[in-house]
């Protein structure tokens, strides 16, 4: 199985994430942002990637070091994983549906770190976090991971549907693009003949 761990310690956090490729959507999440915890399970589930993060960070002055080195660590840890990006079909993409919402996710695990990211938010807070950080996760996991991330709602009133749709997107987009491609054979799915 493609299986990597992770560890990132800053004065600011203290994070250890770990990923099975090939598993089946199993997941141990603690933060201690309970709304990012929520998506983080919902990328594990959608996506089938085992996902195991434990995240201590400096709460007490806000969330974004912890929102973001979380992204950072369970990028590495999918790059890391996924080695040299041998023999996997590369693209993926997801429509995905949330009541009222609409989201498209499309990417390309390139080794390219690039997002685009149009998603709007009608509220400062999602609870106690700020929505401004969820533009932060996915810069942060995508920059980490070597992906082109692009994410669009394409409509929702909802921010929970739309922040929820976006990971879900996500997860899914992330699950075909990462598949062992059989055609492949083990090749690095490039001209250049690297990734």
């Amino acid at each position: 199985m493609r299986q990597a761990t992770v560890e990132r310690k800053t004065r600011e956090t203290q994070i250890r994430a770990t990923v099975g490729l090939d598993g089946s959507g199993v997941y141990k999440v603690a933060t201690g942002i309970g709304f990012l915890d929520h998506m983080l399970e919902q990328l594990s589930r959608h996506s089938l990637i085992d996902l195991e993060v434990e995240a201590k960070g400096d709460l007490h002055i806000d969330f974004h070091h912890t929102t973001e080195d979380t992204g950072i660590a369970v990028g590495q840890a999918v790059s890391k994983a996924l080695g040299d990006r041998g023999g996997i079909v590369r693209y993926g993409s997801a429509m995905i549906p949330m009541d009222e919402t609409m989201t498209r996710v499309s990417l390309d695990a390139s080794n390219r770190p690039y997002l685009i990211w149009k998603v709007q938010f009608s509220k400062p807070k999602l609870g106690e976090m700020d929505t401004e950080l969820f533009k932060e996760w996915f810069q942060a996991f995508a920059q980490a991971a070597g992906l082109t991330l692009h994410i669009e709602n394409l409509y929702g009133e909802n921010n929970h549907h739309i922040v929820e749709s976006c990971y879900k997107g996500l997860a899914r987009a992330l699950r075909q693009a990462i598949e062992i491609d059989p055609r492949q054979t083990g090749r690095v799915p490039s001209t250049k003949g690297t990734l």
